[in-house]
This record gives structure tokens, sequence and C-alpha cells, in this order.
């Protein structure tokens, strides 16, 4: 089912069930970027997963920050009742997903970040950031980009549907992320996370490095959990690059179905 909610948040979601799945995509992307790890999850789960604003077929928002499309996200899960919760975000989306789970909101079960930009500012080229910025709209840059981005070769629809994404990308979120968000610093907000966190990174990555991921995301989280125990842990994935969901959707749908199927 496809519908809109929040007034502005286009939404798709597949399944019933708990606990319910609230998939949040990457800079460029849109919901359809998580189409095929549903397919895999929507017959043990339910699945949502919005166009973030101002991406896929959502209007974009006035504000700029992180905070903001968290705080979008979370009016919608209000909306949609939903009582138990898990936040699948990737890259952008993983961002969001951290500065939502660092307000507590209540039902929330767990984090699983697919090569999260970090809560520090993404260390993003300053000639990379002007491409972004200075080429949006442009088909042969979004090619570029998307072959920066991915490490497996995807089939030709695939490519097509993330050059595609990339392209109807409205410009108000696109300099909205590259100007504001990507350079906010949430590291602090942070530490008030209290639930499991899991980090998916492909050995591949050229946009988010593993090591990157340790030292911002899984080692602050881990240091702070009073029990003693990791609070975060990071998982690999061999031969993937940026795009997790689109170049190794099994893998993910399997690495997230564990996470509700066997909780620690």
């Amino acid at each position: 089912m496809q519908r809109m909610i929040c007034d502005q948040l286009n939404i798709i979601e597949r399944g019933k069930g708990t606990p319910s799945l609230i998939f949040l995509h990457y800079f460029g992307g849109s919901s359809a970027s998580w189409s095929e790890v549903i397919t895999q999850l929507q017959e043990t789960a339910h699945c949502i997963a919005p166009d973030l604003p101002g991406f896929g077929e959502s209007e974009p928002i006035v504000e700029r920050t992180v905070e903001a499309v968290a705080a979008i996200i979370a009016e919608m899960i209000r909306q949609l009742d939903l009582q138990h919760y898990i936040l699948v975000g990737h890259s952008m989306g993983g961002k969001v997903a951290l500065a939502l789970a660092a307000t507590q909101p209540p039902g929330l079960q767990s984090l699983i970040l697919l090569a999260p930009s970090p809560p520090t500012p993404e260390p993003i080229a300053a000639s990379e950031r002007s491409r972004l910025l200075q080429t949006h709209g442009n088909r042969s840059a979004a090619e570029e980009t998307a072959h920066k981005i991915t490490a497996q070769g995807l089939s030709e629809d695939a490519f097509e549907r993330v050059v595609q994404d990339n392209l109807r990308s409205s410009q108000e979120a696109w300099q909205a992320w590259l100007e504001c968000g990507s350079r906010q610093d949430i590291s602090a907000a942070i530490t008030t996370i209290t639930v499991p966190v899991l980090v998916i990174v492909g050995a591949e990555d050229a946009v988010i490095p593993q090591a990157l991921l340790q030292q911002e995301v899984v080692a602050p989280l881990t240091e702070r959990n009073s029990a003693g125990t990791a609070n975060a842990q990071l998982v690999v994935v061999p031969n993937v690059g940026h795009l997790l969901p689109i170049e190794a959707p099994q893998a993910i749908a399997d690495l997230i179905q564990a996470t509700y199927s066997n909780p620690a």
C-alpha cells in the first residue's frame, strides 16, 4: 500500500505483525531503495518506508536540520500508532535515525544503521560537495554518483532506479543535506541512546569508512553502556559498497530479521 501521511510524507507499507520496521533511505534515494529488502521481510514484519522530505514523492520542508526530519518521522510513528518498532536507517537516513533515537521515543526497540552518516560532520571532500551542489538534476552526474557509491555491478533496472531517484530529489532537500544536515554535529545528543544498535557497513564502501563508524558510533555507544556490555556492534558485508540495500538485499534482510527473530 502507498499513501500520504503527515500531510506531506509519502510512505509504502507492506506486511503485518510485530515488530514494525521503519526504513529511512539514503541521500538521493527514496522508499523504493528498500523494495528488495522489504520483499524479503514483509512475511514476518510490518514494513514502512517513507520518502524522506524532498525525496521521492514527498514534499520538501523549510527546516534544514536532521532534527526537523526526525521530528516528522516521530509524527509519522504517532499517526500510525506504532507501539513496537525498529528504526532501520541507511546513510543520511542513519543520521536521522540516530537523531530520533536520541529523543528516547516510546516503543523504539533497537536501531539498525547501514553505513550511516556519522553523528559528527560527514567528511565529504570539498570538491565532491561542490560537484554534487553544482550538478543536481544532471543525468551524467547522477550516473557518476551511482558508480562511485557502488562496488557490485547493479542490474540495468536497479541502476536506472538509483539514477532516477537522484534526479527527482528536490533542490531544497538536496542543498539542505549538503549544506546543513551532513555538516551537523549531533554526537553529544546520541549519548542518550540506550537501545541496542547494529551498524552494518560494506567492506568496499568508499563513502563512509568502517573505521569512522567504529570511532564515531560503535565506540561511544559501547563505552557509555553502564552494564558493561556492548550496546553497539558492527558487522561488515564483504564485496559490497555504500548502497547496501540495493547491492546486497538478501544479506541485509537476513541481518535485520535476525535482530527480531533472535533478540539479544
